[in-house]
């Protein structure tokens, strides 16, 4: 591993834990080197508060802050360029004189797109990009496949019993925490109409720390009452296909979308092709039910973890 990758690899240890509080915005980690020896760390902690570079930059030592001129800054992602909440990274960066900045990968955003490497170059900053690009990429999936292709992260998520129904109490205490966890994890839930009347879940994450995904419920027939009902939970309708409701939650901004169920709207993602990961936890016993599980199919098992008598398998598209 050569330096550049070290202090990269460290960027990439320091943006994860941005993960719960950081979106919509990405995971972004910094580390400023002087000969060799860190002298100032940061990452992005939460939405709207200082990015990675301004944190790296605000720990370094006041009897340190000479030594910026000859030192290297090392970013997971692209300084941004644009004002936004807070103001530009480059225009930091350039303020402080740094001599060199390494960069793990290119910011797809918009508004950046290469631009904030342009201004450190034009300030006559040296500049390397694409140190453990893949590694940077894949750190932040969700902001890259919402800026790359138009749609939220999709997740799919269901539980079956042994004999592969899913209209059954299955799910434990504890499986229902690591639930809740994922559902912390996301943006946004969506399930579909027959879900929402027949179940009425509380889709939150009252087993777990964090904050409630914005509810989705798709369908093209309610009464009124069931939309007054929805609204009163900050919910909203989704009418029309898969790709109408990838539509609409981009238009919404939502980069993480957890979907639960029923099985006919599971299924509607797998037969699109519009996911990217599956959690699929398989009970013990059978119950024979009347609901089957949804068919995945063109999918790669990515891990399985066992839970007191429950598995639970992640697989990828």
């Amino acid at each position: 591993m050569t330096n550049d990758e070290k202090y990269i690899s460290r960027c990439i240890q320091l943006a994860k834990n941005g993960w719960m509080n950081s979106q919509p915005n990405p995971m972004v980690g910094a580390v400023i080197v002087y000969n060799d020896t860190i002298i100032g760390e940061g990452y992005h902690v939460r939405c709207g508060e200082g990015h990675a570079e301004v944190n790296a930059c605000a720990s370094v030592l006041p009897e340190n802050e000479h030594l910026l001129k000859d030192s290297t800054i090392y970013v997971s992602l692209e300084p941004c360029s644009h004002y936004g909440k807070t103001p530009p990274c480059a225009e930091l960066l350039v303020s402080k004189g740094f001599k060199r900045c390494v960069v793990g990968c290119m910011d797809p955003f918009a508004k950046v797109q290469g631009r904030g490497i342009k201004r450190l170059r034009d300030a006559g900053m040296e500049v390397t990009v694409g140190v453990l690009e893949e590694e940077c990429k894949a750190l932040n999936t969700r902001f890259m496949t919402f800026h790359g292709k138009q749609r939220p992260l999709i997740t799919l998520k269901w539980a079956q019993s042994a004999d592969g129904f899913i209209d059954g109490h299955i799910s434990t205490p504890y499986t229902q925490m690591v639930c809740h966890k994922r559902r912390a994890e996301h943006q946004a839930i969506l399930v579909g109409h027959s879900t929402w009347t027949i179940d009425n879940p509380g889709l939150d994450v009252r087993s777990w720390v964090g904050k409630n995904p914005k509810i989705y419920v798709a369908g093209n027939h309610f009464t009124d009452k069931e939309c007054i009902e929805i609204e009163s939970r900050g919910g909203k309708i989704l009418g029309g296909d898969v790709n109408d409701f990838l539509h609409t939650l981009y238009e919404d901004g939502v980069q993480t979308l957890l979907v639960e169920g029923g099985a006919k709207l599971l299924q509607s993602f797998i037969d699109s092709g519009l996911w990217d990961s599956a959690y699929i936890e398989t009970g013990s016993a059978p119950i024979h039910g009347n609901v089957k599980a949804p068919n995945l199919y063109n999918a790669t098992l990515k891990e399985r973890q066992y839970y007191m008598g429950r598995i639970i398998e992640k697989y990828v598209l």
